[in-house]
């Protein structure tokens, strides 16, 4: 498992940061971030394959060498399921972060493994906000990034990926899109944020 972080120091009148995982050794988000940032510092733990250079601080999720209060906000993408002491990389955003600051996460709660062995977790929201209550957060808002009907099709797509294979892979592709299609269409009449893959969640550190 590779620990991403990207850390945005903003411009004096906005308010934002960001530190993530997988994808933050390329900095994928640097487009979309570039209107509302001065600085955007990529962490992780070892530089990027796909954009060697990318990685502006090597550093796992539980000590990152900047100074506190450093950051007006932090993403953390898919980023505590594999982390064995979660609490610890909250601990951390809560001290990188500026007082007033925001914590932007997403973690799952139906996803396959992945990264084995270091796949440790899966998050009902419920769990997340006391583990960003414990850490000292006070709890924005906490949002169901899918429905039931998602969530079955995303699982059928990934239990599928198996046969992608010569002649199979058309099929295994037609299904898989006409699946996330109209699954979509039956999340919107008939949406249950209780089978969400993932959720979304956002956190104030309090002003001092």
């Amino acid at each position: 498992m590779r620990t991403h972080a990207e850390i945005s120091r903003i411009r004096s009148s906005d308010n934002i940061s960001s530190t993530k995982r997988n994808t933050c050794g390329s900095k994928p988000w640097r487009t979309a971030f570039a209107p509302h940032v001065s600085e955007h510092v990529g962490v992780d733990r070892v530089d990027s394959k796909r954009a060697p250079g990318s990685v502006d601080v090597i550093a796992g999720a539980y000590e990152i060498p900047l100074d506190d209060g450093c950051a007006a906000t932090i993403l953390m993408s898919a980023v505590l399921e594999h982390l064995e002491q979660p609490a610890r990389a909250l601990a951390e955003a809560q001290r990188l972060l500026a007082p007033g600051g925001h914590l932007i996460l997403t973690a799952p709660l139906f996803w396959p493994l992945h990264q084995q062995p270091r796949d440790f977790f899966r998050y009902t929201p419920d769990g997340l906000r006391f583990l960003l209550e414990e850490a000292g957060f006070e709890v924005v808002e906490i949002i169901p990034l899918s429905g039931a009907w998602t969530t079955i099709s995303l699982e059928l797509s990934y239990a599928l990926r198996r046969y992608r294979r010569s002649a199979l892979t058309p099929l295994v592709d037609g299904l898989t899109v006409a699946a996330q299609w109209l699954a979509a269409r039956c999340d919107q009449v008939d949406f249950q944020p209780k089978f969400a893959v993932s959720h979304l969640a956002i956190a104030l550190k309090p002003a001092a």
